[in-house]
């Protein structure tokens, strides 16, 4: 009886131990710099964000936020660095609708999403824009949907990538107003807005702020945005929905993951810093200027949120094979 007791006594201890050690992390932490590995190239709104975002925590937290560009494999490389990174806190994946999508389009991949890492934060969500270059014979979304169907696969758009949101977002409207146009994926954003402002290609899918100098300098027409409202920097735009594509919506949001393990404290503070970020005002304001929108969730929230977006894609995937 007495060594049952004696053991008793030791796991309670060990319990203690291991809650005040998980709480005396929190409250240290961060004690060194932290990495946010951005798996997309320099520019794009998952790395102006990441910077934007890394700024305000290294402020508030008192330790650097250094974003790491791990481009590749549409995604895969950066995500799987994190993956296999200790599982402290020091190593944040910026991540997007791209990794839900590569949950069902890349089956290879050495990693999976809900396995591997764990949900920390969601940050902004922001609509797309669908525009054609000037030559198109199409003012509005119906009459293209009209080209299109009158000739099916002789038009095409272009995309910065497999996987991409913007490629998704093609394949959704693609199954949705039932039309057949070639993907051309290209190899970062920027190659793929310089190919529909030249002309090699007739369609693309773009993130508003991105494309929305070259719409006013009237270098594409914008047919639709993608979002359930009009954008706040595009509100002459009818949505794909008032365009005739009932049902449709596709945007593109960001968040953070953190390796599966990292301590539950630290999960919950970087959160709530995260949070707090995210609501400034000056910070609102500008992603408003932007057409991007805050998103906060809680850690849990945010879990179901991903699975629910993996669903999705896999969806459009399925389409996507049935189709080649």
């Amino acid at each position: 009886m007495a060594g049952f007791r004696y053991a008793l006594m030791c796991v309670a201890a060990l319990l203690t131990v291991s809650i005040s050690s998980g709480h005396a992390d929190a409250e240290d932490y961060p004690a060194r710099p932290v990495r946010i590995i951005v798996p997309f190239g320099p520019g794009g709104p998952a790395d102006v964000v990441a910077r934007q975002i890394g700024s305000i925590l290294q402020q508030d937290l008192g330790q650097p936020f250094v974003v790491e560009n791990r481009t590749g494999a549409g995604g895969v490389i950066g995500t799987l660095e994190v993956a296999k990174a200790p599982a402290d806190g020091y190593t944040l994946l910026m991540m997007s609708n791209t990794q839900t999508a590569n949950e069902s389009l890349v089956p290879q991949r050495k990693y999976e999403l809900m396995r591997d890492l764990t949900p920390v934060a969601s940050l902004n969500t922001s609509d797309l824009v669908i525009v054609v270059h000037p030559a198109v014979p199409a003012r509005t979304l119906q009459q293209f949907i009209a080209l299109a169907k009158a000739e099916p696969g002789r038009l095409n758009y272009a995309s910065s990538g497999q996987g991409t949101p913007y490629h998704m977002a093609g394949e959704l409207f693609k199954a949705m107003a039932g039309i057949n146009i070639v993907h051309v994926p290209y190899r970062n954003s920027g190659e793929a807005r310089s190919g529909v402002i030249g002309g090699q290609v007739q369609m693309m899918i773009d993130a508003v702020p991105a494309m929305a100098p070259n719409i006013a300098e009237n270098q594409v027409r914008a047919l639709a945005t993608t979002g359930k409202t009009r954008s706040t920097v595009l509100p002459n735009v009818p949505t794909v929905v008032e365009a005739g594509v009932s049902g449709y919506e596709a945007t593109i949001w960001l968040g953070l993951m953190a390796p599966v393990g990292t301590p539950k404290p630290i999960i919950e503070k970087l959160n709530m810093a995260v949070t707090a970020a995210v609501r400034r005002p000056e910070v609102e304001k500008l992603w408003a200027e932007q057409g991007a929108v805050p998103m906060t969730m809680t850690p849990e929230a945010f879990d179901k949120f991903l699975r629910a977006d993996i669903v999705k894609w896999a969806d459009v995937v399925k389409r996507l094979d049935k189709n080649e």
